[in-house]
This record gives structure tokens, C-alpha cells and sequence, in this order.
């Protein structure tokens, strides 16, 4: 069927109480781990090309690999989403290269100009039938490029409910990543988070039937955290946002969950044992392998979570 905008995925997610999940990608085995799960579990799918995986991999493998994907599955829904473009250049260019989504990220900016760069973006997008991303408020951490404020600050800088009219009044966005109390990375939070659920729920009185986006929503699952720490790694504080939140608001006015550290850490847990396990091993198809098995394990238990399990057919 071809790579689709987010538009039906959303309008479902939206009317029947799920999310869809936004996975990164970084290179072959993460792709095909993901499309594994999402296929033998038939959900929508959205992918999403970060900077930094378009420095590491560059941005026509990527796409050739995901081209690959749609091409083999047409059965299942799937998009391709710029993450954090930062500014309206990148956002064109990607627009230019046949993506279906882009994320413009202009939320350290001030208000009036984050409006500005937005709708600029916005204008140029729908003329070519793509969908525009936004985020208002900010989120702690560092993933990549992507800086936020201090894990301590979080709090203090939430989206603002009393922005969010204006905000996609004026610059006619498609859905709006809010900041709610999640943070981007493995290292989210010091102790167990209390995300925003209330302004979540005024966005939602005040934007009925809008979709919202949670970023920095990985879990940072304690098996893989174990797993790495097991076989010499060192991540004794890494703790991410709990499952029961994620879905919670998936069952309230988000639409889209973002997943990029949850990949990273099966990958990472299971070269790390294959390593220790067998340490005279040097053919990366024996290691990469169990990563991208352990990847789809991960991707089919959280597409549960997120209640987007079988719904590929009603998001076409």
C-alpha cells in the first residue's frame, strides 16, 4: 500500500483508545526486529530517522531499508517520521525525500517564535501532503543531539495548557508532542516519575479529538538493564517511564509513543552476552542476530502496552 501519512492512525488511536508506536531506527537488524514484531502482530507502524542516526547510517540506507519494509508488508499501515528536525530546512528536506511525517522541534524557542518556525513548516508539508509534529513544553534529558532541561527541572517546564489553542490555532500542526514529565535516555529519573496525566487531560478538554505525542517514553526494561550490568556494563541507575503510565496514556489522548533507548538496550544486553558467553565469536551475524530477536520480543510486548496490537486493518 505504500508508506502513509499518520492521519487514520491517529483518527483511530484517537476514537478507540490506543497509541501507536514510533520506533527508531538505526540500521538493518533494529528495522527488521520492528517489522517482525509489528507484522506478526498487525499493527500500524510508524519509523523515525533521528539526526544522529542519519550521521551513523546516512539517511538513503535508512530509507532504502524502510522502502523494503513497506514493499514486503502490504498489509501493514507504516510511516516515516523526521524526529527533532530543528529547523524549517531540515523539515523541507525530508519532506522532499518522500517522507510522510516530519517533526519540527522548536520548543526551546520562545512561544511566538516556535509559532512561527511551525507554521512555516506546516505550510510547506500540507502542500505535499505530509503531516507535521510539534512539541511545546520541554523535556529533561540528552538523546543524541536533543538536549533537554536538567532531570531535577522537568517539572517546571510542562507544556502550558493555556498555550496549546493558540499554539495549534495558528499554526494548523497535525498532533503536538507535550511535555508531561518524561525525559529522553537511560538515565530519565532518580526516582520512580509521576507523569502529568492532569494536563493531559485539560489539553484533551481544551483540543477534543486532537492527537498528542509522549517522547522520551522508554521503559528502560530492568532485563535488559540486568543483562547489561551482568556481563560488564554499568548502568546501576537507569530507570525509565513505568508501563502502566505509558498505557494509561495511551488510553487518554496520546496517539503516538516514542521508543528509541527500550531498542537500544535489547540490542546492547544481548551482544554484551553473547560476547561474555562465547568470547571467541567474530561473525556479527552471531550476535547481531540475537540483538534483533531480542528487539522483536521487546517490540511485540510493548505494542500490548500501547493497545495497538491487531489494529493495522482499521488504520489503513
Amino acid at each position: 500500500m505504500g508508506l502513509v501519512n499518520t492521519k487514520k492512525m491517529f483518527e483511530m488511536a484517537y476514537k478507540n483508545g490506543y497509541a501507536i508506536g514510533a520506533f527508531n531506527v538505526n540500521n538493518m537488524e533494529i528495522t527488521q526486529g520492528i517489522i517482525d514484531a509489528v507484522a506478526e502482530e498487525k499493527a500500524p507502524l510508524i519509523l523515525q530517522i533521528s539526526r544522529g542516526a542519519r550521521e551513523y547510517a546516512k539517511n538513503s540506507y535508512l530509507k532504502a531499508i524502510i522502502n523494503v519494509v513497506v514493499e514486503e508488508n502490504p498489509d501493514i499501515p507504516v510511516a516515516i517520521n523526521l524526529d527533532h528536525g530543528d529547523n524549517f530546512q531540515t523539515c523541507k528536506e525530508f519532506v522532499d525525500d518522500g517522507f510522510t511525517s516530519v517533526m519540527i522541534d522548536a520548543s526551546s524557542k520562545p512561544f511566538e517564535e516556535n509559532i512561527r518556525i511551525t507554521k512555516e513548516v506546516v505550510k510547506y508539508a500540507h502542500a505535499r501532503d505530509v503531516v507535521v509534529e510539534a512539541e511545546l513544553g520541554q523535556l529533561g534529558g540528552i538523546e543524541e543531539d536533543v538536549v533537554g532541561v536538567d532531570h531535577d527541572d522537568v517539572g517546571k517546564h510542562l507544556a502550558d495548557p493555556n498555550q496549546v489553542e493558540e499554539f495549534v490555532n495558528k499554526t494548523g500542526v497535525d498532533s503536538l508532542a507535550v511535555a508531561i514529565g518524561t525525559s529522553h535516555g537511560a538515565y530519565k529519573f532518580k526516582k520512580e516519575p509521576k507523569l502529568a496525566f492532569d494536563v493531559i487531560r485539560e489539553i484533551a478538554d481544551r483540543l477534543p479529538g486532537f492527537p498528542l505525542v509522549m517522547h522520551g517514553s522508554s521503559s528502560v526494561l530492568k532485563e535488559f538493564v540486568d543483562l547489561i550490568n551482568k556481563y560488564g556494563g554499568k548502568m546501576p541507575n537507569a530507570m525509565g517511564v513505568p508501563e502502566d503510565a505509558v498505557s494509561k496514556a495511551s488510553k487518554m489522548a496520546v496517539c503516538k509513543v516514542n521508543i528509541d533507548t527500550d531498542l537500544r538496550l535489547a540490542l546492547t544486553a544481548k551482544i554484551r552476552q553473547v560476547f561474555a558467553e562465547k568470547p571467541g565469536e567474530f561473525d556479527p551475524r552471531k550476535y547481531l542476530g540475537p540483538g534483533r530477536d531480542a528487539i522483536k520480543a521487546m517490540v511485540k510486548h510493548k505494542l500490548h502496552v500501547l493497545g495497538c496490537a491487531g489494529k493495522a486493518t482499521e488504520c489503513k
